[in-house]
């Protein structure tokens, strides 16, 4: 059995104070994922969701965060598959961006919905033909006997894409996570981390305000 119980980290890479916080939790998550990409950190745009099923079922992933506005925060997926089905059910989600070598994380509360087939083709457009592809074989996330039959699989849709790009799968599209509650949390030391939590009261308004570490 491992034990972890020694491990310790020391927090020490920057604070988080209510003054520096932007109004808008979208302008102050921009502003620290910049800092992220320009840390050069891998995966940046990788975030865990968590879904649950109507019966309270968990199940959490890691999707990759495609783009981000106003409206909200956007990864695609096959419609096929568990995190979809469970979405179905139950709109609530939540994301988690770990960037652990800035000693942060944002944690990310709302509702899932699809976003229309227009703005998924746009998106499904710019992809290259690899991934177009790609977006076919993750249609489904059901269980397949061996990996030869994948390797068949991604076979066929070369030869049926053989020309042109790929078309938009029917079941795959992008969601879009419609924040409800945005904290931002910043590791210090001895315990004493900061936390603030934008949470949503109104259209375009947000309440600010310190949590407890």
């Amino acid at each position: 059995m491992g034990n972890v119980g020694n491990l310790r980290n020391k927090f020490k890479e920057a604070s988080l104070n209510r003054e520096d916080l932007r109004p808008d939790p979208v302008d102050q998550f921009a502003f620290w994922f910049r800092q992220a990409q320009e840390a050069d950190l891998p995966y940046a745009h990788g975030m865990s969701l968590a879904t649950a099923s109507a019966s309270g079922e968990v199940t959490s992933r890691i999707v990759l965060l495609r783009y981000f506005d106003d409206k909200g925060f956007v990864f695609f997926s096959g419609f096929d598959t568990k995190k979809s089905a469970q979405i179905a059910e139950n709109p609530q989600v939540a994301l988690i961006f770990p960037w652990l070598i800035l000693e942060r994380q944002v944690k990310i509360l709302g509702t899932a919905v699809k976003i229309p087939a227009k703005e998924s083709l746009r998106f499904f457009a710019t992809r290259s033909k690899e991934s177009q592809i790609g977006a076919w074989l993750s249609q489904s996330s059901g269980v397949v006997s061996s990996k030869s039959i994948l390797r068949a699989r991604l076979e066929e849709f070369k030869r049926r894409f053989r020309e042109g790009q790929a078309t938009l799968p029917d079941l795959w599209g992008g969601y879009r996570v419609i924040a409800n509650s945005i904290e931002f949390w910043q590791g210090r030391p001895s315990g004493l981390h900061d936390r603030f939590v934008y949470t949503r009261v109104g259209d375009g308004r947000w309440k600010i305000q310190r949590l407890a570490p």
